[in-house]
């Protein structure tokens, strides 16, 4: 009798989040969130992901790090790590003109 496999929850998110279509709303939500717990943790499991598809630079452990650190100290230039941070993964921020409401 053959038993079968499961795979835990955080094996299939960190899966998902190879694909990069996968990424980028979650970031987006994790942000609207304005939770910055939330989006320490989104970014742990996407710099994971990442290391898995050995695909990371040098520089993003340390990236991560010092937006914990900013994101924990609520100073204003978090918004520059995570800039840079999402850089190095690949992505970028955007900005775009928020439609006006009738």
């Amino acid at each position: 009798m053959m038993m079968s496999r499961s795979i835990s929850y955080q094996e299939e998110l960190i899966e998902s989040l190879k694909d990069p279509l996968e990424v980028a709303p979650d970031i987006e939500a994790c942000l609207e969130e304005e939770n910055s717990e939330v989006l320490k943790l989104a970014l742990n499991d996407v710099v994971e992901a990442r290391h898995r598809m050995n695909q990371l630079s040098e520089d993003v452990t340390a990236l991560l790090e010092k937006l914990g650190e900013l994101l924990s100290e609520k100073k204003g230039s978090e918004i520059y790590c995570l800039s840079a941070l999402l850089d190095a993964l690949g992505f970028q921020l955007t900005v775009t003109v928020k439609q006006e409401t009738s």
